[in-house]
């Protein structure tokens, strides 16, 4: 796995990128440079609120930018950021259209085929959890049935 699509931000890092987000906003300053810089901070944090934010932040961008390599760098990361929360479904959407226009895109297969692998990753552990879960009760069906069984003998 590429160890990029698992790095998680600096805090400091992070909360300097914020506060200069927030002064620009403020001040009615604030750049697309400045506001992707912090969006793609964001996509990398540890906290799910924090990759939301940054995604909102991308589309925002998409929607204003006019430049095609621009607004292609945008999706990679809004798709990279639904990767981060475990929206698959949503982030295939976007590798998907991307590669529809760019088939080439080595970047974007790398991100579609990381994306493919974690989701049946992620499904065949939540099989695994579900078909625990469903052992422990069969058992203790089982237990409260021949439970049942030996207290009606009596």
């Amino acid at each position: 796995m590429d160890p990029i699509f698992e790095e998680i931000i600096n805090p400091e890092e992070l909360a300097s990128f914020r506060k200069k987000f927030i002064k620009e906003k403020t001040e009615n300053q604030l750049t697309a440079e400045t506001q992707f810089s912090f969006a793609w901070c964001l996509v990398r944090s540890s906290n799910k609120s924090d990759v939301q934010l940054g995604i909102q932040l991308l589309e925002q961008l998409y929607k204003q930018s006019k430049e095609e390599n621009e607004k292609r760098d945008y999706l990679y990361y809004v798709a990279f950021g639904y990767t981060r929360i475990k929206e698959y479904q949503k982030a295939l959407k976007f590798t998907k259209a991307m590669l529809e226009v760019q088939p080439q895109n080595h970047q974007v297969q790398i991100l579609q085929d990381y994306i493919i692998k974690k989701e049946k990753k992620d499904g065949l552990i939540g099989i695994a959890v579900i078909g625990g879960v469903a052992a422990v009760g069969g058992i203790a069906l089982a237990g409260l049935v021949g439970l049942g069984m030996a207290l009606s003998k009596k």
